[in-house]
């Protein structure tokens, strides 16, 4: 298996405060589990295992997790490529595996920072209050990462922070709702996708984008398509057919034959790189903190 493309995908931008890679190839996470605050190290041996160490009150639940974040509850082997770029992306990676975390919350607060902004007001916003409010993760005191807040941590975070970290009164009043119920989302990693989604969805201001980028990580669903992206279905189109301006309707449509498998199709489709020529203007980056 490929450890870090498998694990990558719950880095929160270059600077993510919760996630290292150090130069010897390790994999660390800082991750607030049911335990308690826990620093997770992943790497390979001479030969070839993977070893995993871990610090802090949470130590032994990531212990136990870690078949699971590293894909063994994963079956790519029900995956059948339907296009002769996705069967080429599937032969270029053999060793991509799609991860569970077991944890809601934690995919779910940057997940919704990630709401209609671009990328680096998101990865900044989540940096910002990670540095500012999390606290520092066990063991990885050299690495400087931070284990993010509670749920009791975020729902009393005051309105000013959210302004000073660039968030929006309409993405912090949804994070706040969420972690007031924490422990009710948190019971959708042991549920199927359509009931995880469901019980996501109740929440106002989680919809099917938000829910897809959560249970994609938390529950490493296969079939977590991700629908009312700006880019996604666009890319897809362009890389199954080579037309431009397919819409959320036109994606589905493709993505029909992996039916099951459309999360990891896109991956793959994502992986190979083949994505359209960019000619309307980049998304603006806004700043509230300036208004």
């Amino acid at each position: 298996m490929d450890v870090a493309r498998t694990v990558g995908v719950l880095r929160r931008g270059p600077g993510d405060p919760a996630f290292r890679t150090t130069p010897d190839g390790a994999i660390w996470r800082a991750s607030r589990t049911p335990a308690g605050p826990g620093t997770l190290r992943l790497a390979r041996s001479g030969s070839g295992e993977i070893e995993a160490r871990a610090w802090g009150p949470g130590a032994e639940w990531l212990l136990d997790g870690v078949p699971a974040l590293c894909g063994a509850g994963d079956e790519p082997e029900r995956f059948t490529p339907r296009h002769r770029l996705v069967h080429e992306a599937h032969r270029r990676n053999p060793g991509l595996r799609l991860a569970r975390t077991g944890l809601v919350l934690e995919s779910l607060v940057p997940s919704v920072l990630e709401q209609k902004v671009t990328s680096d007001e998101a990865y900044r916003a989540w940096r910002l209050l990670l540095l500012r409010h999390g606290e520092p993760a066990p063991g990885a005191e050299q690495l400087r990462m931070r284990v993010m807040p509670d749920a009791r941590g975020w729902a009393l975070l005051p309105s000013w922070e959210w302004h000073t970290a660039g968030v929006d009164g309409k993405r912090s009043a949804t994070v706040v709702r969420a972690a007031r119920v924490a422990r009710r989302l948190e019971e959708a990693a042991a549920m199927d996708l359509p009931a995880a989604s469901a019980r996501l969805r109740l929440i106002p201001g989680i919809g099917p984008w938000t829910a897809a980028e959560v249970l994609q990580r938390s529950n490493g669903a296969a079939d977590a398509v991700t629908v009312g992206d700006l880019h996604l279905p666009g890319t897809v189109g362009y890389a199954l057919t080579g037309a431009r301006g397919t819409d959320d309707a036109g994606m589905l449509e493709l993505l029909a034959p992996y039916a099951g498998q459309r999360h990891r199709a896109c991956r793959l489709i994502l992986l190979s790189g083949r994505v359209p020529p960019r000619r309307a203007p980049r998304f603006p980056v806004g700043d509230i903190r300036r208004l």
